[in-house]
Order: C-alpha cells, then structure tokens, then sequence
C-alpha cells in the first residue's frame, strides 16, 4: 500500500507499507534510507522484503528531497520530521509497537528522533542504527569528502540532482542539529542497536565504538562489511529483523 505523508513542516512524503509475511504481529519496523536513497531502490526493498519475513509490519519511505518525496535534502537535519511522520503512519495503521531502523544518514536520523520524540506519538520503540556517523562534519574519508563536495557546493548539488536522483538544500544548518553522539545518552530505555562494517570505506570505526560508548547500546561490529543497505545481506537484516520485532 503507497500513501503520501504530510510532515509537520508541510512537505509531501512518499511511503510504503508492507504487512507482515509471517503471522499477524502488533510491530511496524520503519525503515530509513541512507542519503541518495529512495523507498524504491532495490536494497531498500530488498530490506523491507527480508524484514517482513521476520514477522513484523514494515513502513518504507523516501526523505524529502529523495524519490518521489517533495522538499530538498537537509543532510540529516529536518528529516527527523519525515521519519516522525512514518511512525506516525504506522501507529496509524493499528500497530501499537513501532521500531526504526536507519542506514547511514537514516541512521543518524533514527538516533536524533529517538531522543527528540520521547513520550510522543512519534516515538520509537526500539532502535537500530546501522553505519551510522557519530558526529558531523567528519571528511576523514575519500568517499566522505566527495559527499561534502555534493552537499555543499552548487556544481555538485547539480551532480545530486541530475546524477544523483536527490534535491539539496542549499542552506547551511543554523542551528547546528544535535549530533547522533550527543542524542545517545538521551535515548534510554528504549533499546538500542549499533551497526557498524569493519569494511565501512564511509565512516571507520572509530564512528560505531563512540556511539555505543555514549549510552546504553548494544554493538554488532559486522566482520567483511562495506556501507550501509547495499552492503547489508540477507543474514545480517535476518538478524535486525529478529532483534527489532523482540527488543
């Protein structure tokens, strides 16, 4: 089922929702895509498919500014508003325990709304970050580097649109958000799950291990794992499906 989700701020959002493959179940998994991504794209979808099978509802979407999705992408930022609005959605639809699982800036987002929608019908009831950065700005990379320069510069928010399939905001923050490390601590009780590719060629793991350490996180290092939804396989979403419909 495809709807169009309106979020607080007033943009048009583009979701999915799967019901579960296994027997009727009270948890929605909501899943948020790293940055370029869209509820289309095949690792998504495959996601969706593999964590349906675990026994839970799953919600798909597009951030602004990505797919069908109106807006520009914040990076990060006012995403925690399409991410509130999925949830949401799901409680909607009849589900009365909701988790979220992000990857890469989908997960940066899931750890910043965990923190800023506590007590609200936003919230979450468990969380899963995976390769997610656990602070901003970070350029220690060569693909982070090119990733500054698509964000940050009109020649390659060009290249984000045209090549990339994702529309930039062209403003800097102001304010600067509250980074994914400083929004652990605020997280608990819910539970919380940290994953992390020693192959991550994005962020090191250095990322993972300070994300844990500022809170109270459980840690998968996953060994001979690249970056976020394409490098995840099928054993590892097994996993997370299992991990978020019992936490």
């Amino acid at each position: 089922m495809r709807s169009t989700l309106c979020t607080e701020d007033g943009v048009r959002i583009e979701a999915v929702y799967e019901p579960s493959g296994a027997s009727v179940t009270d948890t929605a998994v909501v899943l948020a895509h790293g940055f370029t991504g869209s509820a289309d794209r095949p690792a998504v979808r495959r996601a969706a498919r593999v964590l349906a099978e675990r026994g839970a509802a799953v919600v798909t979407f597009s951030f602004r500014g990505h797919g069908r999705s109106g807006g520009r992408s914040t990076v990060g930022d006012r995403e925690v508003l399409d991410l509130s609005a999925a949830v949401r959605w799901a409680r909607e639809l009849g589900h009365a325990r909701v988790a979220t699982v992000g990857f890469s800036m989908g997960g940066s987002v899931v750890l910043r709304h965990a923190a800023l929608e506590r007590g609200t019908e936003g919230r979450a009831d468990a969380v899963a970050a995976v390769s997610a950065p656990a602070r901003w700005y970070y350029r220690g990379t060569a693909p982070m580097r090119r990733v500054h320069w698509v964000v940050t510069r009109p020649a390659g928010r060009l290249v984000g649109r045209y090549g990339l399939g994702t529309r930039i905001d062209s403003r800097a923050w102001d304010p600067v958000p509250l980074s994914p490390v400083e929004a652990v601590p605020l997280i608990a009780p819910t539970p919380l799950l940290i994953v992390h590719g020693d192959r991550d060629a994005y962020f090191p793991l250095d990322h993972p291990r300070m994300l844990a350490a500022a809170g109270d996180a459980e840690l998968w290092v996953e060994r001979g794992m690249g970056h976020a939804e394409n490098a995840a396989d099928r054993e590892l979403l097994a996993r997370l499906g299992d991990w978020l419909t019992r936490a």
